[in-house]
């Protein structure tokens, strides 16, 4: 007989921040003090024909803040490290006709990505109101469960909120909020249409948030080409509002298309969780006021790109 979903998963406490931090430094070539404030960066290499590069060392490497050169002291393959992940789910009436679909394939990711003791995961949905549907767990079987509940507003919500709506910049900032308090690796995978209806947020507030939060934002753009007429001005916007979305924290965009299913994104971006590189590096310049600072990450190597956030908040 098969195992239940409960059975499969039967996960431990996440291993804790200081863990984490013990191993980068055991794979570094420094000791730094407690004081000392060490920035952490995710970055994905690819090839010229798009294939992930994983057999990079740190000398392979170059690292600048706000275009000065810096010494990357730390260094890791993230195949092992662990995961927090946030799973937002756009619950307006726009999605309806995707949401079976959205379901299905976030189940199969997270059976197969989740590890005993290692990962943890929260779901939110939104539309015309931001629910936590499973604060963060390690436990699939809960998260089986609250996938279930994933769904759009009845016509009774909706009379009772007041019309339709949906809050995706709202949803990000709360997401950013509870990813800020981890000290994993962290990453959003916001599955939406990209269009925001009423929410008090703007897109460049949320995409500061995640900033701040050291959170990588993947977006999955997946819409009902007739949710908003024949001529979908909406489904344009969503596509340009996820691509910086996702650009300016250093996660990715995709698009479901006939070609591109969403159960191959998924295992995209599976695939890209578990090929990335954690650098670390102090500031040659002592931080005096909190601010972002700019940050570039190349490959030394001619034809390979790196896909990393391009700025980072510096807390005094």
């Amino acid at each position: 007989m098969r195992p239940t979903a409960c059975s499969r998963r039967a996960f431990v406490r996440s291993v804790a921040g200081g863990l984490y931090c013990a191993r980068l430094a055991a794979q570094s070539e420094a000791t730094f003090s407690t004081d000392v404030k060490v920035v952490n960066l995710l970055a994905t290499v690819r090839g010229k024909k798009g294939e992930i590069i994983t057999n990079l060392t740190k000398d392979d490497f170059l690292l600048t803040e706000n275009g000065r050169p810096q010494t990357i002291r730390y260094f890791a393959r993230e195949t092992d490290l662990p995961l927090t992940l946030g799973l937002m789910v756009d619950t307006s009436l726009s999605q309806q006709k995707v949401l079976p679909d959205e379901r299905g394939a976030a189940l199969a990711f997270l059976d197969q990505m989740l590890r005993d003791g290692k990962d943890k995961v929260f779901i939110q949905q939104f539309d015309t109101v931001v629910i936590m549907r499973q604060t963060l767990t390690t436990s699939f079987g809960k998260l089986s469960e609250a996938l279930a509940w994933v769904d759009t507003p009845t016509r009774r919500e909706i009379i009772e909120q007041q019309g339709g709506g949906t809050l995706l910049y709202d949803a990000l900032l709360k997401a950013s909020a509870v990813m800020k308090e981890q000290t994993d690796r962290k990453a959003l995978i916001v599955l939406t249409d990209g269009v925001d209806v009423g929410s008090d947020s703007s897109l460049a507030d949320a995409i500061e948030a995640a900033q701040r939060a050291d959170t990588l934002v993947y977006s999955i753009l997946f819409s009902d080409p007739g949710a908003y007429g024949y001529l979908s001005f909406g489904h344009k916007d969503g596509r340009s509002v996820l691509t910086r979305l996702s650009h300016e924290t250093g996660g990715g965009f995709f698009e479901v298309s006939k070609r591109q299913t969403i159960q191959r994104i998924f295992a995209a971006i599976q695939e890209e969780l578990r090929s990335q590189y954690n650098l670390g590096f102090v500031s040659d310049q002592p931080v005096r006021i909190s601010e972002f600072r700019k940050l570039q990450l190349a490959a030394r190597q001619k034809g390979m790109v790196v896909q990393a956030r391009g700025e980072y908040w510096a807390k005094r």
